[in-house]
């Protein structure tokens, strides 16, 4: 469990026992479904789930949406030079994610 996650923890147990979870909007509702969190730690999905609450997205979040936006794209491409440049955007993307992705994990290793 990563330093993030053990905080969370602490702070989400802390508050329970102060009762300040109770009467919270979705109370008692089933939590939303959300499949792209499965590929992030739980500390690392709360506080992006934070963050979008706030209006504020981390800019591999954003290019994530990006990348799946072109590649619904390039799906209905036929034309073979139209998805060579689908696919070369596709590409520059997803490398800008994987840079964010990579940059975000190294400043919260120390």
């Amino acid at each position: 469990m990563s330093w993030l996650s053990k905080l969370a923890e602490q702070q989400i147990t802390k508050a329970r026992l102060k009762g300040q979870l109770q009467g919270l909007e979705g109370e008692g509702k089933p939590l939303p479904e959300r499949p792209g969190d499965a590929f992030v730690s739980a500390g690392d999905a709360v506080g992006f789930r934070i963050m979008a609450e706030a209006g504020v997205l981390p800019e591999e979040i954003t290019l994530k949406k990006q990348a799946a936006v072109l590649r619904t794209h390039l799906a209905t491409l036929t034309d073979e030079a139209a998805r060579k440049t689908a696919m070369a955007e596709l590409a520059q993307v997803e490398m800008r994610r994987a840079i964010a992705e990579e940059s975000r994990r190294a400043f919260l290793k120390g």
